[in-house]
């Protein structure tokens, strides 16, 4: 059994969110995907098996943390769709069967792999008490972020309050079903970026995700709004850092990026 790790959202290796693929012929047990999911044990282990064809989607996909399987993960989605790409498994726009419906995965020709994936619907909400304190900055807003990705996003002041973030990561544990999206417009857009954002999952194992794929389709909607753009592009300012190109389409969100393989070797367990 092949195992490759891949960074996802960079175009160079040892920066971007680190995602373990593995393609299968069949998914096994749920408790041996889980111990690989542990082993490797970075923010999201993609597991794959090719589908007969003539159906509605090519491959099915389920994305574990080291602690428990979630309904969406971008980056281990994009690093998937690079590995089909890469070895020749897959040409062309690659379908995924996943538990948030059928995700479309397709390459262009500078490199970049951009992912069709369902917009977050976001609803208004009162800041839960400790948020505030756990995060150590007040927020100007907060929004659920509805049953996909299951956040609580909030706006900051400004980017460099994101950047300065220092949060109690146990504390954060109570305040959303995954974890909080913490944002703020671009001090500077010449950079070539319209927002910063930084994402906190604790509650499934991950004090800070580097680069959030599934996160941004919540923030492009955010932001599209208020910056009155369907085309934005997100900084994830994590240490490892790293880019989302988004478009809003609807009810649908395009994310682009690009992906490296880092490690690849053999399963032997």
């Amino acid at each position: 059994m092949r195992i490759r790790i891949v960074d996802a959202f960079t175009d160079r290796p040892f920066a971007g969110n680190p995602a373990g693929v593995l393609l299968l012929d069949a998914f096994p047990e749920d408790d041996r995907l889980q111990n690989v999911a542990l082993e490797v044990n970075h923010a999201e282990t993609a597991f794959a098996h090719r589908l007969p064809e003539g159906g509605e989607a090519d491959w099915a996909l389920r994305w574990f943390t080291p602690v428990a399987e979630v309904n969406m993960c971008g980056h281990a989605t994009l690093a998937t769709a690079h590995v089909l790409h890469s070895t020749g498994a897959h040409a062309g726009p690659v379908r995924f069967a996943t538990r948030s419906g059928v995700l479309v995965a397709t390459p262009g020709e500078d490199g970049s792999i951009t992912m069709d994936f369902p917009t977050a619907p976001l609803t208004a909400v009162e800041l839960p008490d400790g948020v505030a304190e756990a995060l150590g900055a007040e927020p100007l807003a907060a929004f659920d972020t509805g049953p996909n990705i299951g956040d609580l996003l909030v706006e900051l002041p400004d980017e460099k309050t994101v950047h300065a973030l220092t949060p109690d990561h146990k504390a954060l544990v109570a305040h959303s079903e995954r974890g909080i999206i913490a944002t703020a417009r671009a001090e500077d857009p010449a950079r070539g970026y319209d927002f910063v954002s930084r994402c906190f999952f604790p509650r499934i194992g991950i004090d800070e995700d580097p680069v959030t794929g599934s996160a941004h389709t919540a923030l492009a909607p955010y932001w599209s709004e208020r910056l009155g753009r369907p085309d934005l592009t997100g900084l994830q300012a994590s240490p490892r850092s790293g880019r989302v190109r988004t478009r809003l389409r609807g009810d649908r969100t395009l994310l682009t990026g690009r992906a490296v393989t880092v490690i690849e070797g053999e399963l032997l367990a």
